[in-house]
């Protein structure tokens, strides 16, 4: 299960990713405007964020590895469309379905996952999947550019099909089937909150190209919010709640869903924009520009599998307060050096620091998470865990954007400031970590909080 999970969560990730070095290939092909390019990601993200939660709804109702295995053959099935598509139309329309697919994956790949493993072992099966996660987030420039320019932008999507139907015959003959609760679906809630993330994340994607005081972005906006609330006070209620919030009674899995919000959003702002100055400070091509961020995917490649054994020694705190301060300080070291025209042996070391800090920082949150919840509880927790995610992503590129933008809009001055602030968002959460996690774990005490939370 380990492996499934993994190789799910890393295409997944990747597909997130892997686009952006294509854009300009696909633009030149499809006769694109820049707001359709923009769409080829946005349609990917919004789908992706508005229907996690719904995604782990469906799992704990229908079947987990069903409703898993499903969302291998809906992201593979979309992938093919998105290759053979026409036009930019098509694209963006089969770019939604895949986010759809993806939402269907991400919660119960690590509701799986966590099920598969005995507590001793979980921390370990843990640290590898968000090791692998993050190294996708990292690699992913690099396969894009490498594709689009050795074969055909295409091809950036074919290669997802045979790892996502070669899946499916392995987990349905290898994994059992487990459900969560036995109850009726919340539809209230499930529209409420595919209303929030769309609200939000449109107003994020949206803000800096339409303006932040612009109807477009604040409408949007305000209803996200208003939804949210009314989401709140539905499962507050509602006698079969998807999203219980009494877990976030529990300091670790309130805190951890901070810190991935706020990690993803340094990671994600910063990666997009330091492989666009690769590429237009250092007037590299797409490919060369992905390999120079290699090394910050040193770290989760090496470190991540051992993250489980180190929060067992050390407690999930203090990988997240030293993880989380290393991506601060490696971002923040990254922009100045970049901004003032360093070489690229300068940026080696700040580069794999960064990527130490996620190396840390993500098994460790995702592990104060999905450890502090029953097992039938927990494709919830991972549809909570990977919402908060994603819209961290779109905070962290928007916020980096405008940011940018106000700086002079250079890989200059704009780019150092968009960095800095970057390591500002790291060190949120660091903060968040400091404050809600527990320090070195005693016997049995993952246990005692699940059981606190369900009680």
């Amino acid at each position: 299960m380990l492996g499934l999970s993994a190789a799910a969560s890393f295409m997944v990730i990747l597909d997130m990713l892997v686009v952006a070095t294509a854009l300009s290939t696909i633009q030149r092909d499809l006769g694109a405007s820049l707001e359709d390019l923009e769409w080829t990601v946005n349609a990917y993200t919004l789908s992706f964020a508005c229907l996690i939660l719904t995604g782990a709804a469906l799992g704990d109702r229908l079947g987990r590895r069903a409703v898993f295995a499903a969302g291998l053959a809906m992201f593979s099935l979309a992938s093919v469309a998105c290759a053979l598509a026409p036009s930019v139309g098509t694209l963006i329309a089969a770019r939604a379905v895949q986010g759809a697919g993806a939402a269907l994956v991400m919660p119960l790949a690590l509701a799986l996952l966590n099920a598969a493993f005995p507590p001793e072992r979980r921390g370990w099966a843990l640290g590898v999947y968000g090791g692998v996660t993050g190294l996708a987030a990292t690699v992913g420039p690099v396969v894009g550019g490498a594709i689009t320019q050795g074969i055909a932008w295409q091809w950036i999507f074919w290669i997802n099909v045979p790892i996502g139907l070669l899946a499916i015959p392995p987990l349905l003959a290898r994994t059992p089937e487990s459900r969560g609760v036995r109850a009726p679906l919340d539809l209230p809630g499930l529209l409420l909150s595919g209303v929030a993330a769309l609200g939000i994340v449109w107003a994020l994607v949206r803000g800096n190209a339409a303006g932040w005081g612009s109807a477009q972005t604040l409408v949007p906006l305000g209803a996200g919010i208003a939804a949210g609330v009314g989401f709140v006070l539905r499962e507050r209620v509602a006698t079969a709640a998807m999203l219980p919030l009494r877990l976030f009674r529990s300091r670790p899995f309130a805190g951890g869903n901070v810190v991935i919000f706020f990690a993803n959003a340094a990671l994600l702002g910063a990666i997009f924009f330091t492989a666009q100055c690769f590429q237009v400070s250092y007037h590299h091509g797409a490919f060369v520009a992905g390999l120079w961020l290699l090394p910050f995917g040193v770290a989760p490649l090496l470190v991540g599998p051992r993250a489980g054994a180190l929060a067992d020694r050390f407690g999930e705190r203090s990988l997240i307060v030293v993880g989380a301060l290393c991506l601060a300080a490696g971002m923040g070291w990254t922009g100045v050096v970049a901004a003032g025209g360093g070489s690229y042996l300068a940026l080696v070391v700040p580069l794999t620091l960064g990527g130490l800090g996620i190396a840390l920082t993500i098994p460790a949150a995702t592990r104060a998470v999905v450890s502090r919840v029953a097992p039938a509880e927990m494709a919830k927790a991972g549809g909570t865990f990977s919402t908060l995610r994603q819209l961290g992503g779109a905070f962290g590129v928007a916020v980096l954007g405008a940011v940018f933008s106000a700086a002079g809009g250079t890989f200059g001055g704009g780019f150092r400031s968009a960095m800095l602030v970057a390591a500002a968002l790291a060190l949120v959460a660091s903060a968040a970590g400091a404050l809600s996690l527990q320090g070195r774990p005693r016997p049995e005490t993952a246990h005692q909080s699940a059981q606190r939370v369900t009680a």
